[in-house]
């Protein structure tokens, strides 16, 4: 709050499609849909009509006891779209929640199978899966984690398949298999104690936009059923469709043993969160005993306001053949952003799918830790919203951009570098 003495808050009217407008009516594009929840524009005419059709139907009960077609439909649409490997949904309302749910649900399943030494953990170097204190645990970003070490569990934390860490001649796929090595070297001494290891699969985001081949997720997998340990896929940032599939997943040909979704599930509207699970972990709850059962509540579980808006996200999915536009639309934002790929300022350009990232070439230390808030400044001053990550620039755009919008982020993004660099 001390910086926004200086630099005030944004204080924001209203939104429409790619754009958000604040109360004295300037106008800035949303490039970081909103931190990456946003997928079809603010104020979507076809989200806002399921809200109000349901807001006139239900707009919360208690999933204890009780069930509601919002949360059944959703549960078996995202089941259907795993081929229904990932059959049982658990709700909550935020990403971290997710993690935790994950985390808590491997131990407890593995306790209830008789495994009960396994209760340790493996997240990569650089992880980021939220803020509370069992997605803190198997977060790698000392920013957030210095203030609250001694509150958290000892994780087991192992080389990320990072691209940018390929040695010269190294292709991503063979620093992917170098990274899997180092964790299998881990689980061949740890498993018979590590319940779950952690990734987001294909985009390390929060970490840096740091991007890996598909082969380290499909690595992973192999080595979670070789050694007995369960797989958690944090697909929060990279799942509906971010990466260029709906699931990340799907690139590596794998599923994992747990999958958490949120940001985008409800198109960016509403605070929804959920797991997926494989039967054989719901089954090792099934059980008349209590204390064998998965407790853990919150009171907006399942949420039907929450659920609808999900439902409309799907429809959307589907009726616009959203996966296979995205591919355009991917194709054009590198075009537009081509220019910086040969600015002897910017490395390691990337992309994934709708992510897209560079990495700015700054010497001097202290400019290069203003970067980011100078970047972000500059841009709003000429129409664009975009929070860099360190020295990375990336973009994660809602995905009904048009041409003009494209042609206009590019230009904007070139010219706002530009003279942040000259400074």
């Amino acid at each position: 709050m001390q910086h926004h003495e200086t630099v005030p808050l944004v204080p924001v009217s209203h939104g429409r499609g790619a754009w958000l407008y604040d109360t004295d009516g300037r106008r800035y594009l949303d490039a970081i849909s909103s931190w990456w929840v946003n997928l079809f524009g603010h104020a979507n005419p076809r989200i806002n009509t399921a809200l109000k059709d349901q807001l006139d139907r239900l707009e919360h009960a208690m999933l204890a006891g009780f069930t509601h077609e919002p949360v059944v439909r959703l549960s078996e649409q995202l089941s259907a779209l795993t081929g229904n490997v990932l059959g049982h949904c658990f709700y909550a309302s935020d990403g971290a929640s997710a993690v935790e749910i994950a985390l808590k649900m491997s131990v407890h399943a593995w306790r209830n199978t008789g495994h009960v030494k396994k209760s340790e953990f493996v997240c990569l170097a650089g992880s980021y899966h939220g803020e509370t204190l069992g997605a803190l645990a198997v977060t790698d970003v000392p920013l957030f984690r210095a203030a609250y070490g001694a509150l958290l569990q000892n994780v087991h934390v192992v080389a990320s398949p990072d691209a940018r860490q390929a040695a010269p001649g190294e292709s991503a796929a063979a620093a992917a298999l170098r990274a899997a090595a180092a964790l299998e070297t881990l689980l061949q001494q740890r498993s018979a104690h590590i319940a779950a290891v952690i990734i987001e699969p294909l985009v390390q985001c929060a970490g840096g936009m740091a991007m890996h081949d598909p082969l380290y997720v499909r690595t992973v997998r192999a080595l979670c059923d070789r050694y007995g340990v369960h797989m958690i896929a944090d697909e929060i940032a990279v799942g509906c469709g971010r990466t260029g599939t709906f699931f990340a997943c799907e690139q590596a040909g794998i599923w994992p043993d747990f999958l958490c979704l949120s940001k985008g599930i409800s198109g960016g509207y509403l605070p929804l969160s959920l797991v997926m699970t494989r039967n054989e972990i719901y089954a090792a709850f099934y059980d008349r005993e209590m204390a064998r059962g998965f407790l853990h509540s919150h009171s907006y579980t399942g949420n039907p306001l929450a659920c609808r808006a999900a439902l409309a996200t799907l429809e959307i999915f589907r009726d616009d053949d959203v996966l296979t536009k995205n591919q355009a639309t991917a194709v054009r934002l590198a075009d537009a952003l081509s220019p910086l790929a040969t600015d002897p300022r910017i490395a390691n350009v990337r992309q994934r799918g709708m992510i897209w990232a560079c990495d700015a070439v700054i010497g001097d230390m202290a400019e290069a830790s203003t970067f980011s808030r100078r970047f972000f400044t500059a841009a709003l001053g000429q129409e664009l919203l975009m929070r860099p990550i360190g020295r990375t620039l990336y973009l994660m755009p809602p995905y009904i951009l048009d041409d003009a919008q494209i042609d206009f982020l590019g230009a904007t993004v070139q010219r706002v570098f530009g003279q942040v660099m000259q400074k």
